[in-house]
């Protein structure tokens, strides 16, 4: 079993950047596969990028590709999504989970954390 914390979340402008952190509880976070999702107001959860157990494979939705980046720290259980060029369309809560094996899918992740808001004004 695995607990996340996300952390990181603010109010930025258009064009800034911002690093969500999710800490995870556990001897085991090597073993999961991580993701962030976001969910703006009114909208579905969707997918916004995966990491790997070891961190040699990466996926990121379209939206997103090419201005955030997803990364893990295994001797620390960490993940992170560094976000540039910020948008305000990428205004969310956004979600850190886990599961194990990569998957763009939410309903195939078990676990999750708390969320952290991100608002990107314009």
């Amino acid at each position: 079993q695995v607990q996340l914390v996300e952390s990181g979340g603010g109010l930025v402008q258009a064009g800034g950047s911002l690093r969500l952190s999710c800490a995870a509880s556990g001897r085991t976070f090597r073993n999961y596969a991580m993701g962030w999702f976001r969910q703006a107001p009114g909208k579905e959860r969707e997918f916004v990028a995966a990491i790997s157990e070891s961190g040699g494979s990466t996926s990121y939705a379209d939206s997103v590709k090419g201005r955030f980046t997803i990364s893990r720290d295994n001797a620390k259980n960490m993940v992170y999504l560094q976000m540039n060029s910020l948008k305000p369309e990428d205004t969310a809560v956004y979600y850190c989970a886990a599961k194990y094996g990569v998957s763009t899918l939410s309903y195939e992740y078990g676990y999750w954390g708390q969320g952290t808001q991100v608002t990107v004004s314009s």
